[in-house]
């Protein structure tokens, strides 16, 4: 029919052509290995992504060929990431946190070819070469270096390969349906899996989260992803960035509080995007310096449960919005982000604060419901607790080279959370449906129980299971990492709970450890904790705590 619009396809390529084309001269600061400072520009990323394609096709490297990085948030991991996926190829963002056998199992399953890495990981790389069965490529991340080239025969640096590139190369015409970067959800009782993301999901993934009411990324801001780009993409931040022209501020492997701080009042950085216990981290080393964070306007907080006690600090003590989200990798990632409604500004302080602490509600793009165990839908009247179910254009259907050919039930994605939706969509998530404790026939919210713990000044850390009971069938444990210079003990710590959940809900025993084990994403490994701490309460009544 005529009158109808043009038909062009959603691709990274034009992502990138766009930033260099009309944010060119805008800035990319990027932390190296070694701590030094190195500068480059919208232009300057598009430049060598266009050199690198150029290469690894003279290479006889094919659409749809898998290209592995592991690598910290800095330049050159950006170039791959738009190079790679804009020349048709897949960019395989591995997490190099995984144990070496779930490392070994990631790169042969999705039969990686090249595997571009910081010279950090060279150790990590080295010992598992002779188990690597596809990779014929390995780059440093940086000039020659005999050190590392020592440890893993035919290095090339990516610095030289670069330079033989060529920089007019023209990006092929893709289907925008064409695969374009890899992730793995981090395994814990079973292999990762692998979620494969389009050009078509990844550029309407960008324009949702740089939405007013997401995110919020314009060409005036200055980001800091400090979510690593080896973890669901960075949350699409450098795509986002990419489409709107924000500098970004890459933080290499100064992850500490410290480092932060400085590179947040030396770049002027805006927008932050981190796990809590990056944030925890950043307060404790902006308590300490009495560093002002003035440029800072907002920080995102994902990955876990936001502590209510975070977003107060940030809003009280320094002025910044701290916005609460969700998502996981096999939503590209972000499905909700806490930004309040207008009928919301004029509430008190206490009942926004209240309702920050939820996961947010949906952009454009996500639908969600929750349902019982038979798979009836339950009512978003904010109380209904039930089984998170979502969908939408950049939602994984099925995992890569998954046998089954769907992970969908009637078209929606199962996303193993407890949670309860209420009428504006609000979404709060109660549990992991594998960690909310089930006391007596009710359920309680280990998340709940955690966030109270960790706003205890004496507690570095915490983590919350169900240990089996023989009256209850399951009853909440604290295991607690004491602050460092603090001594809190048991009759302190639930005590604490007094007052902020009911009576029965409160922790029955508190175990103190050194440190809270966690996965290679930072989630806290509950099997373990439920393996280590599950029988505690065997053969104790618990009658004075739910009656």
């Amino acid at each position: 029919m005529r009158g109808q619009m043009m038909q062009m396809p959603l691709s990274i390529g034009a992502l990138i052509d766009h930033a260099a084309h009309y944010h060119g001269d805008t800035g990319i600061a990027s932390v190296e290995t070694d701590g030094s400072l190195m500068r480059s520009t919208w232009a300057g990323v598009a430049h060598n992504a266009r050199k690198l394609a150029s290469v690894l096709k003279l290479r006889g490297f094919a659409d749809g060929e898998r290209c592995a990085t592991m690598a910290w948030n800095n330049t050159r991991h950006l170039e791959i990431y738009f190079g790679v996926a804009s020349a048709g190829m897949v960019c395989h963002t591995i997490n190099p946190r995984l144990f070496s056998e779930q490392l070994i199992y990631v790169i042969n399953h999705a039969a990686d070819r090249a595997l571009f890495l910081d010279k950090t990981f060279v150790p990590i790389v080295a010992p598992l070469l002779a188990e690597l069965k596809t990779i014929e490529m390995f780059v440093l991340l940086g000039p020659p270096d005999a050190e590392a080239a020592a440890q893993i025969p035919g290095l090339i640096s990516y610095d030289e390969l670069v330079e033989i590139g060529d920089a007019h190369y023209i990006w092929p015409d893709l289907d925008e349906n064409t695969a374009s970067s890899l992730c793995y959800t981090s395994g814990t009782t079973s292999n990762p899996k692998g979620v494969l993301y389009s050009h078509r999901s990844t550029v309407l993934h960008s324009f949702a989260i740089s939405l007013p009411d997401c995110v919020n990324i314009s060409a005036r801001d200055t980001i800091l992803p400090v979510v690593p780009m080896f973890h669901a993409n960075a949350w699409g931040l450098p795509y986002a960035a990419a489409m709107n022209g924000a500098k970004l501020v890459m933080p290499g492997p100064g992850l500490d509080g410290d480092s932060l701080v400085k590179l947040i009042e030396a770049e002027a950085v805006t927008n932050a995007m981190g796990v809590p216990t990056i944030w925890h981290g950043l307060l404790a080393a902006a308590e300490k310096t009495g560093a002002r964070l003035e440029s800072l306007q907002r920080t995102v907080v994902g990955g876990s449960a936001c502590p209510p006690s975070m977003i107060e600090t940030f809003r009280e003590r320094y002025g910044v919005e701290t916005l609460h989200g969700w998502g996981m990798t096999e939503m590209s990632p972000v499905g909700t982000i806490n930004q309040l409604l207008a009928k919301h500004r004029d509430l008190p302080a206490e009942d926004q604060a209240q309702l920050r602490t939820a996961q947010g509600r949906p952009m454009y793009g996500v639908e969600m419901k929750i349902v019982d165990a038979a798979g009836a839908l339950l009512p978003s009247d904010g109380q209904a607790q039930g089984n998170l179910m979502v969908r939408g254009p950049w939602i994984a259907a099925s995992y890569y080279k998954s046998e089954a050919p769907s992970t969908l039930i009637d078209g929606w994605f199962p996303t193993g959370d407890v949670a309860t939706l209420d009428a504006d969509g609000f979404m709060t998530i109660r549990d992991r449906s594998k960690d909310i404790i089930k006391s007596g026939g009710e359920w309680i919210s280990s998340v709940e129980l955690e966030n109270i713990a960790i706003a205890h000044p004496g507690l570095a850390d915490a983590a919350v299971i169900g240990a089996r009971h023989e009256k209850w069938d399951e009853r909440p444990v604290l295991i607690a990492v004491k602050a460092a210079g603090m001594d809190p003990n048991e009759v302190d710590l639930i005590g604490w709970y007094e007052g902020k959940v009911e009576r029965w809900q409160v922790p029955d025993a508190v175990i103190f450890v050194d440190e809270i084990p966690r996965n290679a994403t930072g989630k806290a490994l509950k099997n373990r904790l439920r393996d280590d701490h599950g029988d505690c309460l065997v053969n104790q009544d618990g009658a004075d705590k739910i009656s």
